[in-house]
């Protein structure tokens, strides 16, 4: 989660307002953080801030907590609400950056006056979206730059890896080229664009170069300081919708220092959009959900308010709230959002807790009795178990295993998994859809350890079901794999048997094709004319990718069609 440092008189400047240091501790509950520390600095009392939400990048700086606070607190009230006066400054796309990095969006914000804290918090929000959201610069880079150096138009174009500037922090001029090989910027995100045939440049009119995205400013006009009062802010990446959201990030907090906001028309070679876009975006959700959830008696007026003192614009109407909210905020997906809104503005602590009453007992889940029992019988058969995570990524479920992602292999895997739309690292970024891979990582981990290495894990996959309100279903899935130089698939199957046996199940065995196993080797489980595991010998070329030089045998099944009364 990222993590920040602010100012407390800072802060407490942009709220207007002041509060001890015990205050804040449950002020920053309201803007989604902890105080992680605080300690004094020349005379002066800092925080660190904790931010427990990836999804809210307009809460990473000082200014975006000191907005939620004053909303929260009734000091403002409603949607916020900014202005954006159109400027005459063009930025023209070369259609050449389709492929290498397709779209970039600006704006100009005008009056700025920049002391020592309001630099370091603009300077952080910056990385922090780039690194967290952004996804280390690969979906979102940002550069700010000294406005009053820039001569308008200005081109977003592709550059040949021969020409030259003084990037930041150099005092000397640099091929692209040499930038991402001499420069530090250049070491840690050069992978990003090393292997495109031109690298992006942004320039003005006059030749001179404002950046390298995603690498680093030039010297001349990406050296921010107090004494700037006009900044140029430049968004680029992947994805419109993304870098759109980053700049609306970014402005919105400048504005919220004084600044005044003025749009940049932006030129693609088959579209023009105007930037930034600060339309509030709209939700509705029944009023009765918020009361029956929250477990409140709050009527439609105390609702209302809590919502405008979480930065909504509320329209009351049949029984549901019509809302408006801020362009900077993305995470508004379900009603669930809405209600945690309300809770936060309502105050987690002061929910008075009662004891449920129940007119029955409680029990275990059956199910879940069976699983337990599944784990006992694994263990009778002398495997280990092991619990692995369920977020993983593409490449650990797909492309390591030798598969194509978007096929079908009879279900085993499912063609596709669900993703995470803005994971926090690449390697969390997929919930899983078999476990063998799992069982393969936890190998590959461990080959300095003793052989045989026989393991087994119970646990879930999530597989995607459209009929669901979630979209989602998570299915028990049963996997074992065993690893020694003289493991076949009889030995495998051996196992199988015995587990068929012991939960009262006959199966057959279907000879298949799959990637993953070895040809002849492989096949698919069988109950009642359903598919329901596979099993088989890993094939060589799987086993080079997980780095695994001893063979493996390996089965995987759902447990739901084999889940009975009594069931062991």
């Amino acid at each position: 989660m990222p993590k920040f440092d602010v100012s407390k008189s800072d802060l407490e400047g942009l709220i207007g307002k002041s509060f001890t240091v015990e205050e804040w501790e449950d002020l920053f509950l309201y803007a989604k953080c902890e105080m992680d520390d605080v300690w004094e600095e020349n005379g002066e009392t800092y925080f660190k801030a904790d931010s427990k939400d990836t999804n809210r990048p307009d809460l990473w700086s000082a200014e975006g907590i000191a907005r939620q606070i004053k909303w929260a607190l009734g000091l403002r009230k409603g949607l916020p609400k900014y202005e954006v006066e159109k400027s005459d400054v063009t930025v023209y796309v070369d259609e050449r950056l389709k492929e290498i990095r397709p779209y970039g969006v600006y704006t100009i914000v005008e009056g700025l006056h920049l002391d020592e804290e309001a630099l370091k918090q603009m300077i952080n929000l910056q990385e922090k979206v780039a690194l967290t959201f952004g996804r280390r610069r690969r979906e979102v880079a940002i550069g700010i730059f000294d406005f009053d150096r820039v001569k308008p138009p200005i081109y977003y174009r592709a550059a040949e890896k021969s020409e030259k500037f003084i990037p930041l922090g150099f005092e000397e001029e640099l091929t692209l080229e040499e930038i991402l090989e001499k420069h530090e910027k250049g070491k840690e995100y050069g992978h990003l664009i090393r292997d495109k045939p031109y690298y992006p440049l942004l320039v003005d009119s006059e030749g001179k170069v404002l950046s390298m995205p995603p690498i680093i400013n030039s010297e001349v006009t990406g050296r921010v300081t107090t004494e700037t009062k006009n900044v140029f802010v430049d968004v680029t990446g992947w994805d419109l919708n993304k870098v759109m959201l980053a700049l609306n990030v970014v402005v919105t907090a400048l504005a919220e220092r004084g600044g005044k906001i003025k749009s940049v028309k932006v030129v693609y070679p088959d579209f023009e959009v105007e930037t930034p876009d600060l339309t509030p975006k709209s939700f509705e959700v029944e009023l009765g959900y918020i009361r029956k959830l929250a477990g409140l008696e709050l009527s439609d007026e105390e609702i209302k308010d809590l919502l405008e003192r979480m930065m909504y614009g509320v329209e009351l109407e049949d029984g549901k709230a019509k809302l408006l909210y801020p362009a900077f905020r993305d995470d508004i997906m379900h009603a669930r959002d809405v209600l945690e809104d309300v809770l936060i503005a309502y105050g987690y602590n002061e929910i008075e807790p009662e004891e449920p009453k129940l007119a029955v007992q409680g029990r275990g889940d059956k199910f879940i009795e069976f699983e337990d029992a599944v784990r006992e019988l694994m263990v009778g058969f002398g495997l280990q178990e092991v619990m692995t995570f369920n977020l993983t990524n593409r490449e650990a479920q797909y492309g390591k295993m030798g598969l194509e992602y978007g096929k079908d292999y009879f279900n085993h895997p499912p063609a596709e998994l669900v993703e995470i739309e803005n994971p926090i690292s690449p390697k969390w970024s997929a919930l899983r859809v078999w476990l063998i891979p799992s069982l393969l990582d936890f190998l590959s981990q461990n080959t300095h350890e003793e052989y045989p290495q026989r393991l087994f894990e119970v646990g879930k996959a999530t597989l995607i079901d459209e009929s669901r309100e979630t979209k989602t279903v998570s299915e028990s899935k049963l996997a074992v794999a065993l690893a020694h130089p003289r493991v076949t698939f009889t030995e495998a199957k051996e196992i199988l048997n015995s587990v068929m046996h012991h939960l009262s199940f006959s199966y057959e065995l279907e000879e298949v094709e799959h990637p993953s196993f070895i040809p002849g080797r492989v096949g698919k489980i069988v109950v009642d004319g359903k598919v329901i595991g596979i099993i088989g010998e890993i094939h060589p070329a799987v086993l080079e990718n997980w780095g695994l030089e001893m063979p493996v045998a390996a089965f995987e099944l759902f447990l739901a069609p084999l889940y009975s009364e009594p069931y062991l």
